[in-house]
């Protein structure tokens, strides 16, 4: 059988490229949990029912699941083997299944977190400038409509450049949380939850944390590429994943409930309305600079997609399929569709949680190894997904299952082993015809 231009054509990445955890691994994951996007609604349906050290537990839990379920065996594929997630990937859902899942799939969802940047990028400059306009009006379109085209096209062009900035541009945000924080700080002993449901927070958070990461977790194949052995994969991911979420995630929620404390008034649980409560040039220039933050995660949304769909669509040039994602992520913005982050994560999870936990089910079935790619559609991949994708959106179908996206990838890491076992897994192709070695 002919293997997939994507497979036969794909070269791992030899170890004179590979560097340690602290240059790589970790600081590109934290800049991840440094934009805005990720604490923005954190403190929505938490604060209010648990008290601040009771969440900074949930938030650990949640960097502690993050690691192990969601970024460890991707990480540890990409690392033995040198390959990126749609490689790898051939394995779990098929040399032929591997175009739609992870291929495609995880194209389309960086459209989504594109759109996500657009718009919160858009609300910062105009906040900025002044300006209150929102979704639907003229400055809004104006202002989207610059920034999409702008990043979509340095993501096309000259995203070697954002990433050799990247570390310099991820450290605003962390400045930002930082003097949130010590302008709010004196105020979090005042705050007392209104209510007590602390599992129901806790889960909240867990939900939170786990649709936000989703992709990024099963990105760690495309990590594990640069890591050199298993200690960079563990402390990277400790350290840029646990360490990341817990911190970042802990500083917006202590300056939320702080900002609370000092003005219980204050009516949104939104982390940028606590920015914009600190008044002034400063809050005229946080807002500005968490502009200026999101550069890198836009432009590496637009590239990513663009990688995806070029790869799986080589009939259509990198640009074009690129700004063909602009514009629908451009549409989603302006419409405000995108403001609903909670809803995103959700689909996210529910989306790379069966994803992660088949590929989980395949590594543990192979011995923890890469067992190449397999012929054809592997359906067993591919009903595990399906599975873990029902109960992903259990929460929106009316179902209370939290946290939806845990359950998610246990789902589809039960059923892949099953439908597996039944014998739905083909073949694997023999390595010398497939042009890919799996790490033995």
């Amino acid at each position: 059988m002919a293997l997939p231009a994507y497979l036969a054509q794909s070269q791992p990445t030899p170890a004179s490229a590979r560097a340690p955890w602290y240059l790589n691994t970790a600081p590109s994951y934290a800049g991840v949990f440094l934009w805005i996007a990720f604490y923005q609604s954190m403190a929505a349906g938490t604060i209010d029912r648990a008290p601040w050290f009771w969440l900074i537990g949930a938030l650990l839990a949640a960097g502690v699941l993050s690691y192990a379920l969601f970024y460890y065996v991707p990480a540890t594929l990409g690392m033995k083997t040198g390959y990126p997630l749609y490689v790898v990937g051939s394995s779990t859902f098929g040399a032929l299944g591997g175009y739609l899942m992870p291929g495609l799939l995880m194209g389309a969802l960086q459209i989504g977190w594109f759109a996500v940047g657009t718009f919160f990028s858009t609300k910062y400059i105009l906040a900025a400038a002044g300006s209150a306009a929102g979704p639907g009006s003229m400055p809004f379109l104006a202002v989207a409509t610059l920034w999409a085209l702008t990043m979509g096209t340095i993501g096309i062009l000259g995203i070697q450049y954002v990433a050799r900035v990247s570390l310099f541009l991820n450290a605003i945000p962390l400045l930002m949380l930082l003097i949130t924080f010590s302008q709010t700080s004196r105020g979090i002993e005042a705050y007392s939850p209104p209510s007590s449901d602390l599992l129901g927070a806790s889960m909240t958070i867990i939900q939170l944390v786990i649709g936000f990461f989703a992709t990024a977790g099963a990105a760690g194949a495309d990590f594990g590429m640069g890591m050199r052995h298993e200690h960079d994969v563990r402390w990277g991911g400790l350290v840029g994943v646990t360490g990341a979420i817990t911190v970042a995630g802990a500083l917006a929620l202590l300056s939320v409930i702080g900002a609370k404390g000092l003005n219980p008034g204050l009516a949104s649980f939104q982390f940028d309305a606590v920015v914009g409560s600190l008044g002034g040039i400063l809050a005229t220039a946080m807002f500005a600079l968490f502009a200026v933050a999101s550069i890198v995660p836009a432009c590496f949304c637009a590239f990513i997609a663009g990688n995806s769909f070029s790869t799986m669509i080589p009939g259509v040039s990198r640009a074009r399929s690129t700004m063909a994602g602009v514009v629908v992520a451009l549409l989603l913005a302006v419409s405000g569709v995108a403001e609903n982050l909670a809803g995103f994560f959700g689909i996210v999870g529910a989306s790379f949680g069966p994803i992660c936990g088949a590929m989980a089910a395949d590594w543990y079935r192979c011995g923890k190894q890469w067992a190449g790619p397999r012929e054809g559609i592997n359906w067993a991949g591919y009903g595990a997904w399906a599975a873990g994708f029902i109960v992903g959106i259990a929460p929106t179908l009316g179902v209370d299952l939290q946290p939806a996206a845990i359950w998610s990838f246990v789902t589809g890491f039960v059923v892949y082993l099953g439908l597996a076992q039944a014998g739905l897994e083909p073949r694997t192709l023999a390595l010398a015809r497939a042009g890919v070695s799996a790490a033995r």
